[in-house]
């Protein structure tokens, strides 16, 4: 039958809270400038209590995907987990405003939605602290079989791939996907990711991997290698699509036996390389839903990749669609 969804993300459900302050307020706050500083509870409401007014937009890799997908006009779907309170609903809210479809249940208890907070100076440094909170307890049972069976991809994030439970809730999602004729991509996400995880990474991408997303960090790490031509050759024989981002010098994109170098696609300006990869993702696997050859898939994605760099922020400003028709027809 055919299934309803193109994609189903899953991941850290993370409320982005973007404010602009002063450079006082990092010294104030002992906020160090320009880092990525994973935070605690009591750190985490201190910090948020203090920001000024800001944006609230649900966020975390996997959601922004998700809603770079739906920005596409592909049918899509999430799974992450957020606390019964207020960010929750918040991350709720946005994301199936979106037009992304979100039915995990909220928790009842335990810590709150998490968040990272962005504090933006005046030269446009962006200074992160991040506090994981609930996202990080999706469980299996956060697994819906009936959704996942409705989709031809489930997309899963590699950042989840540190809690336990949510290893088990990824390897449910593959095989219920697998067992229903969808496939199974992943994004390995971070180089320290791949480092921590490397083994079972290897296991993942081997035995349940259909489509890897990798930048060219990743995938050396991942087959330790400081040669990213020799890594290109041995994940051709572990995965069926593999899609490596290197920066400015584009992408390569291989599906079987066919290899494609693609040159980057031109951005207006680079602003913010946030959400890069997020959006490279998007762009490819709307391509791959829709059927188009794996060339076009990689363009697609550095048409996304390029819009969301030559601004702030991980979510597109430009309308895609006319982007893509444009550009691709």
């Amino acid at each position: 039958m055919p299934k309803s969804l193109d994609v189903v993300a899953i991941g850290n459900a993370i409320v982005d809270v973007i404010a602009r302050i002063d450079d006082a307020f990092l010294e104030t706050h002992g906020v160090e400038r320009g880092a990525m500083t994973l935070i605690d509870t009591a750190r985490s409401d201190a910090l948020y209590d203090a920001m000024p007014p800001g944006l609230e937009v649900s966020g975390g890799s996997a959601g922004n995907t998700a809603a770079g997908l739906a920005a596409l006009g592909a049918r899509t779907g999430y799974v992450g987990k957020v606390s019964d309170d207020t960010l929750g609903k918040v991350f709720r809210h946005d994301i199936t405003a979106q037009g992304v479809r979100f039915e995990t249940a909220p928790a009842a208890d335990g810590p709150p939605t998490a968040r990272c907070l962005v504090l933006v100076t005046p030269d446009a440094q962006r200074s992160m602290n991040t506090y994981l909170g609930a996202c990080v307890n999706l469980t299996p049972d956060d697994i819906d079989p009936a959704m996942i069976a409705d989709a031809q991809v489930v997309y899963l994030e590699g950042y989840l791939w540190d809690p336990p439970q949510a290893k088990e809730a990824f390897l449910k999602a593959a095989r219920i996907a697998h067992e229903t004729g969808g496939k199974v991509a992943l994004s390995l996400s971070d180089p320290f990711c791949v480092d921590r995880h490397r083994k079972e990474f290897q296991e993942l991408v081997r035995h349940h991997v259909d489509i890897l997303f990798a930048n060219e960090h990743e995938i050396v790490s991942l087959f330790e290698t400081d040669s990213f031509d020799e890594a290109l050759q041995k994940v051709r024989f572990e995965v069926e699509t593999a899609a490596l981002t290197r920066s400015e010098k584009g992408s390569v994109v291989m599906h079987r036996d066919e290899v494609h170098v693609l040159d980057a696609e031109r951005a207006e300006r680079v602003v913010d390389s946030t959400g890069a990869g997020d959006l490279y993702a998007a762009g490819f696997l709307y391509g791959y839903t829709q059927g188009r050859d794996v060339a076009s898939c990689g363009r697609l994605g550095g048409l996304c990749a390029a819009e969301v760099i030559s601004h702030y922020g991980a979510r597109p400003e430009a309308d895609l669609k006319a982007l893509v028709a444009k550009t691709l027809g």
